[in-house]
């Protein structure tokens, strides 16, 4: 799988792709929901939060970063710095030091037909060289420490521990926050 190119996700169409739903008309996540308010994010429907994303992509940086296979969009990593999304504020993901301000990844998304080639791996890597790009010194994840067992397919989002183990971060500490049954894990890359 080595014609995987990941890139900034700055075309809207190309993430609506992976993560919109067909219809302008539905209130899916899109992954909004750390990214933004909850007010805001609740508040959003339909068109409107198709708007609010577009306006996300046309920002510097935008919001995450885009897996292709060729020019088809196949995977979506959402990464910003952490000041800037809800984990800034989230009392059950806690903050590690306060002298670093680090990025937040909090999704890894594979299109189906697409899964189980190595992709996520891909993102990851590529969310990282992005976040570094930008200036972060530090990346944060927060994956479910699943030690093997089945992940639902709806909360798998979040990543594993060992997938961000293979990709050079550290586990740093459990958090509060529990996904599935399973105790999400505060990890770290340094850039």
């Amino acid at each position: 799988m080595s014609g995987i190119d990941v890139r900034a996700a700055d075309v809207f169409e190309d993430v609506r792709a992976v993560l919109g739903p067909k219809q302008e008309t539905s209130s899916n996540c899109f992954c909004l929901s750390y990214r933004i308010g909850s007010k805001e994010n609740q508040a959003l429907r339909g068109p409107a939060r198709f708007e609010r994303v577009r306006g996300l992509c046309a920002e510097d940086p935008p919001p995450g970063v885009l897996a292709y296979d060729g020019a088809e969009p196949v995977g979506w990593a959402a990464i910003h710095p952490r000041a800037d999304t809800s984990f800034a504020t989230n009392r059950r993901i806690p903050h590690v030091d306060d002298h670093v301000e680090p990025w937040s990844l909090w999704c890894v998304r594979v299109r189906p037909g697409h899964r189980k080639q190595g992709i996520s791996h891909h993102l990851v890597a590529g969310a990282v060289r992005f976040a570094r790009a930008n200036g972060a010194s530090v990346v944060e994840a927060y994956p479910v420490d699943n030690q093997g067992a089945k992940v639902d397919l709806t909360m798998a989002y979040v990543g594993t521990r060992a997938l961000f183990e293979r990709a050079g971060f550290e586990y740093v500490m459990d958090t509060k926050s529990v996904l599935n049954g399973f105790t999400r894990v505060l990890m770290r890359y340094t850039t």
